[in-house]
């Protein structure tokens, strides 16, 4: 029998080297290797000890191009974006990958799809029922799905079949969020409800505790539960997980106030009965907004946080920032302008870019650095490189 579904790539990293060196700095590498710091005339330098690529946007990236090489001949499907970074996915289209859109309706169209066709599943995983629509058309299946992301979705999938609601921090419109609540569909008893923050957590929990706001619940949640719900019924046990790019410090809050509720709601039975977490944050996710924190400790005039702007991780790390710094939430280096001194980012909590005049200031300044999880080497580099030369520096590498 033909194999049609691969996970573990097909052992073509040295065939894809040069494909992948395309996403290196040299720059980055040795402002790492001195401490990473670097000091150029009036402006210095300051890298966080961790940013960029995580272990799975490698894995999903080195697989996409694998991928390529492994089937040179047939068309090949990408299932929305491989990660939330517009370089890299238009990098991927160019090398000849054509990237699914979902529709108005929020779903994808496979109709042109056959069984001599690969699809490319991305790192933040498919839906349940896509993933069985995909195998239904006997087409050739090359999943990137993260193992962070695998480990929250065995969780809700545990959830269901104990017959807990699956409480769920993320966003409910995310690509990852969408394929993690669909996993509570594989038992008839699965159930879930979304809650994006901490101040929807307190609707939340109100109801829990008093249960005299259904009317606000209704209003809030309704389009972020699964079909059917019913608040009165199914959040007598709850299970909390998380999409794995949230503020990791949010989403372990908002387990402990909802475990709280439930205490409150059922004072005499063991909590164990009606509450379960587990820590399901993505250790890359973690380790970067850890690394950010311990940078903002440091004496810094501004922080530039270079990401795209549909990134969950890399929005976190400006809002962690924005609290602490003058931020600028940037897509990649063409944000700034040396010639002009401005610089084009988005503010934290704004969906739309603004410009930002003679950002850089007079005097010594001192700038510090860091980028999401699906930010590549190359970008940071660039962008660090015009950071410079809007002082009309330049360093040689």
């Amino acid at each position: 029998m033909v194999e049609t579904y691969f996970r573990r790539g097909f052992g073509l990293k040295r065939e894809i080297e040069e494909d992948l060196k395309a996403y290196h700095s040299r720059l980055v590498d040795r402002i790492r290797a001195e401490g990473y710091t670097l000091t150029v005339g009036g402006i210095t330098i300051r890298l966080a000890k961790e940013f960029g690529f995580c272990y799975g946007v490698d894995r999903a990236v080195e697989y996409a191009y694998e991928t390529r090489k492994q089937f040179p001949d047939r068309r090949i499907f990408l299932v929305g974006e491989i990660i939330h970074n517009p370089h890299v996915n238009r990098q991927l289209e160019n090398a000849g990958i054509t990237i699914l859109r979902p529709g108005p309706d929020g779903r994808f169209d496979f109709s042109g799809i056959g069984p001599e066709d690969v699809v490319l599943i991305p790192a933040f995983g498919v839906t349940v029922g896509d993933f069985r629509r995909l195998r239904e058309l006997g087409c050739v299946l090359v999943d990137t799905t993260c193992g962070s992301v695998l480990n929250v979705w065995k969780r809700v999938e545990r959830y269901a079949k104990d017959n807990f609601t699956a409480v769920v921090h993320g966003k409910h419109y995310h690509e990852e969020t969408k394929a993690t609540v669909s996993q509570a569909a594989k038992h008839p008893s699965g159930r879930y409800l979304v809650v994006r923050d901490m101040d929807e957590a307190e609707v939340l929990c109100r109801f829990i505790e008093r249960g005299d706001n259904l009317e606000e619940m209704e209003r809030v949640f309704r389009h972020k539960v699964s079909p059917g719900f019913d608040f009165s019924r199914d959040l007598q046990r709850i299970g909390v997980a998380n999409q794995t790019t949230m503020l990791a410090s949010e989403s372990l809050a908002i387990a402990r106030r909802i475990g709280e509720a439930l205490a409150r709601r059922y004072p005499n039975d063991p909590p164990e009965e009606h509450f379960r977490s587990f820590d399901t944050i993505c250790s890359a996710t973690q380790e970067r907004q850890d690394a950010v924190l311990e940078l903002l400790e440091e004496p810094l005039d501004a922080m530039v946080v270079i990401g795209g702007y549909n990134s969950s991780n890399t929005n976190h790390l400006a809002k962690l920032c924005a609290a602490r710094r003058p931020t600028y939430h940037i897509e990649d280096s063409s944000c700034i302008e040396p010639e002009t001194g401005t610089i084009r980012y988005k503010p934290v909590g704004r969906d739309e870019e603004v410009v930002a005049e003679d950002w850089l200031g007079e005097g010594h300044r001192t700038i510090g650095i860091t980028a999401g999880a699906s930010t590549p080497n190359n970008k940071i580099g660039e962008a660090i490189e015009r950071i410079l030369a809007t002082r009309g520096f330049s360093v040689a590498v």
